[in-house]
């Protein structure tokens, strides 16, 4: 199958380096990983991240479905905020995970992002449960509509004020207002996937190229090379790696985001979740940091006392700490910082430390 380009893939065809991610063509450098991630960590870098998916959803029981449907409890949102919140199936797994917005407008009404390559499974997910229910609620897979970029780093708010008339360092972490970005109507959110103040904005994919035009001088262009070691840093989870239906079914409790589960509302997969709560998960995601020379990669069994008792989900050399650092499952008993492991590396034992993440300080 062919991979779908995104609506700025000519703006930066000539400078970039592709790989495919989650069915797309994606750029994963410009200049090299490091640099970019040096970009986003001291100034500011601009990613663009069309490839997550936007399905809006409107109508009297909106709220209802995306109630019944996500994890976390959307009735807390007001117009203009956002929350994050896992999809799980009846068994309590993690399906995708998703930030959900309310738009900034008078009726509940909401645009929710899946992941990559996931766009059309969860709008096939929503529209089947909403009919199942009967449900009056309009659901729209708007994908191939929106063109979205991410501007991060210390220096985004300056970058994106001076785009737009908007207060955007007013904005709280979270916030989505409608604003006028360089002659381009979008929606800015104060949101984004690097561990550093940013905006992710969103955008008519007609107008990509002139989005992308007015950072690009200023903001150095990032791929997604960078925004996984950025993502890494952190300790945040990466859909279809550190979870996955199939390969690596979690529930939230397993992957420590236990607190998007908002067991007082009903939503498929709570009773299965309640149970997981209650007597605790007997895995827990945790982050390691290599003391010997090596990186742990994917699949990299954790070893204690000469047993495998878990394995590595996401590794790479954090070219902030100069460290190999690792994310990955190990028994709870295991997952107190502090604890020494090893990891696996080409047939090798490497001596490591299950540590506490964020590797790095949350900016």
């Amino acid at each position: 199958m062919a991979l779908r380009k995104p609506p700025l893939y000519d703006a930066y065809a000539g400078d970039a380096s592709f790989t495919g991610f989650g069915g797309w063509e994606m750029p994963v450098e410009f200049d090299s990983i490091r640099a970019e991630h040096a970009a986003v960590r001291e100034s500011v870098g601009i990613f663009d991240v069309s490839h997550m998916g936007e399905i809006r959803v409107s109508g009297p029981d909106a709220t209802a479905l995306m109630q019944r449907l996500t994890s976390n409890d959307v009735t807390r949102l007001s117009p203009g905020e956002s929350q994050y919140s896992t999809i799980t199936d009846d068994s309590g797994i993690i399906i995708d995970d998703t930030i959900v917005y309310r738009l900034p407008r008078g009726d509940a009404e909401y645009l929710f992002v899946p992941n990559a390559g996931h766009d059309e499974e969860i709008y096939r997910r929503w529209v089947d449960h909403r009919d199942e229910w009967e449900l009056a609620a309009d659901v729209e897979n708007q994908t191939e509509d929106w063109a979205m970029v991410a501007i991060q780093g210390p220096d985004a708010a300056a970058a994106v004020a001076e785009t737009t008339e908007t207060d955007v360092a007013s904005l709280s972490k979270g916030d989505i207002v409608e604003s006028d970005v360089s002659g381009v109507e979008s929606l800015v959110a104060r949101t984004g996937y690097t561990g550093e103040d940013g905006f992710e904005i969103l955008c008519p994919t007609a107008d990509a190229g002139a989005l992308w035009t007015a950072f690009a001088g200023d903001c150095t262009p990032c791929g997604l090379g960078a925004r996984d070691t950025l993502r890494t840093e952190m300790g945040y989870l990466l859909s279809g790696q550190d979870f996955d239906p199939a390969d690596e079914p979690r529930t939230p409790y397993e992957a420590g985001i236990g607190w998007t589960v908002a067991l007082d509302t009903e939503f498929v997969g709570r009773d299965a979740l309640a149970e997981i709560d209650a007597e605790g998960p007997d895995e827990a995601f945790v982050g390691l940091v290599l003391r010997e020379r090596g990186i742990a990669r994917h699949g990299y069994a954790i070893v204690a006392d000469g047993e495998d008792i878990g394995h590595v989900t996401s590794g790479t050399m954090s070219p902030t700490l100069g460290e190999a650092i690792a994310l990955g499952y190990v028994p709870t008993s295991y997952a107190e910082p502090g604890t020494e492991v090893s990891v696996v590396v080409r047939d090798r034992e490497k001596r490591a430390e299950i540590v506490a993440t964020p590797f790095i300080e949350d900016n």
